[in-house]
């Protein structure tokens, strides 16, 4: 083993045992104003409504039922916080672009989203996740457009991968890479998981543990 990857594993163990340890809801809010104090660096997130948030945190920390999730699209309507470990803290938003939510109710739910986005303080990366199966669309495009102008650290996470076939998720992430050079906020590094089948978290909590305590 070269010292390159003693280093690699090192840091994936390292992320491996922060993600495993206490993870704890703290605060659930729909009121802009209402947010809990800024304490810890803080990772939202963000995606088209059913793009796989809840379960996507509930795979990362290892829990069933840690964030709640609902079979039924738009059903999130608050923004939920977990506190990790006493280093971070995970913020889980209500989903965007659910077209069968009324126009109001779709207009409230993203001036809460994008109210958050702007103007939080101790936030140090968005995952923007991106359904695998549909690829980033224009609402996406606008959430990207909105992080660049807010100079806000976001990377994309392309979830459900177990859907696709191994050439479809290349083709996939290459197109999700491409929009990524676009913005200016971008992390340059793609991330494709699966909460059900496991995959590709690893690579996510070595991006995510190393923004703790900083």
């Amino acid at each position: 083993m070269t010292s390159e990857d003693g280093e690699a594993a090192a840091k994936v163990a390292s992320a491996r045992k922060l993600f495993a340890g206490a993870c704890d809801f703290v605060w659930g809010t729909g009121d802009i104003n209402s947010l809990p104090p800024q304490s810890l660096p803080e990772i939202a997130f963000v995606g088209r409504s059913n793009a796989g948030k809840s379960s996507l945190i509930n795979a990362l920390t290892n829990r069933k039922t840690l964030a709640r999730v609902s079979h039924t699209p738009g059903r999130t309507r608050e923004i939920n916080f977990f506190r990790l470990g006493e280093r971070l803290m995970l913020a889980d938003l209500p989903g965007y672009g659910y077209a069968k939510a009324s126009k109001t109710m779709t207009a409230e739910w993203q001036k809460l989203i994008f109210a958050y986005l702007r103007g939080r303080a101790s936030l140090r990366r968005v995952c923007l996740l991106i359904d695998a199966r549909r690829g980033v669309l224009d609402l996406d495009r606008d959430v990207m457009g909105l992080l660049d102008e807010a100079a806000v650290s976001f990377g994309i996470v392309l979830t459900k991968i177990d859907k696709l076939e191994p050439d479809e998720i290349d083709k996939t992430a290459a197109a999700a890479d491409g929009e990524a050079r676009k913005h200016t906020a971008a992390f340059p590094e793609i991330c494709a998981t699966s909460a059900f089948r496991g995959i590709g978290l690893d690579p996510l909590k070595v991006q995510l543990a190393a923004l703790a305590d900083h």
